[in-house]
């Protein structure tokens, strides 16, 4: 059985019991070494063979893999936040797929929330944004036409943006070509929940500079959004006139 394991956002205590089990019982780890916090290999009992990724090609981590199946090894594909977002866990898949090995997914926090966290911010208020839109520059990897920038700018929801920090005068051009205002609320998250997390509140038109002043280039997540700012409307759950299944409301009486 191989399973992809999400190491969670940076701090090795978020990770989630069943991955830290798994790390445990593994012996044969293949982890993200670019991105993941080395700490989490502490985890590995004595024996177990570790493999950073970051100077293995596709094949290479298939390779491995498919050998540890072979002599009835547990393997544990180590990736970083949740490995349903930027993963490229389906190309592994769709091999182990192709040699009848069978896998699964042990999901993990994603940097998403870890910089949510961060910011002590919610990326969902009334009348804000219930909207939140997960996307990233196009770089040396494409992106499809009809995702670009403006076009999810016109929308004015939250966007968490990855993969884009070293981008960001073009970033903030295509924010504002999109819709949203210059003084639109931004914040750039340097590694989130590691130990030198650090969170620069800026705006759209500033987000390059700001990453600039604060000597950032890269592993960081770009925020932007009215979610950051100071106005919304409360929720209606917890409203004392509200009526819900739990709850008689003043609006009865």
């Amino acid at each position: 059985m191989i399973n992809f394991v999400g190491a969670g956002p940076g701090a090795a205590d978020l990770i989630t019991v069943r991955g830290k089990e798994l790390l445990e019982q593994a012996d044969i780890i293949i982890y993200a070494g670019s991105l993941v916090n080395p700490d989490l290999l502490k985890y590995a009992k004595e024996g177990c063979e570790i493999y950073n990724s970051a100077s293995m090609t596709l094949e290479d981590v298939t390779g491995t893999m498919i050998r540890g199946e072979k002599e009835g090894k547990k393997v544990v594909r180590l990736h970083t936040g949740d490995p349903a977002i930027y993963g490229a866990i389906r190309e592994q898949m769709d091999i182990l797929d192709e040699h009848g090995i069978s896998y699964k997914v042990c999901p993990g926090v994603s940097s998403l929330f870890g910089t949510a966290a961060a910011l002590n911010a919610e990326y969902t208020l009334p009348n804000v944004s219930q909207s939140v839109i997960v996307t990233r520059m196009a770089g040396r990897t494409g992106v499809p036409g009809k995702e670009s920038i403006e076009s999810f700018a016109a929308h004015h929801a939250t966007m968490v943006i990855f993969l884009s920090t070293g981008m960001l005068g073009e970033l903030s051009k295509r924010l504002i070509d999109g819709g949203y205002s210059p003084e639109t609320p931004a914040a750039i998250v340097y590694k989130a929940t590691w130990p030198d997390e650090k969170v620069v509140r800026t705006t759209v038109k500033d987000l390059e500079q700001s990453a600039k002043e604060n000597g950032i280039t890269k592993t960081a997540l770009i925020t932007v959004g009215d979610f950051l700012g100071d106005r919304y409307e409360r929720s209606k759950l917890y409203d004392p006139a509200f009526t819900h299944e739990f709850r008689i409301g003043t609006d009865t009486k």
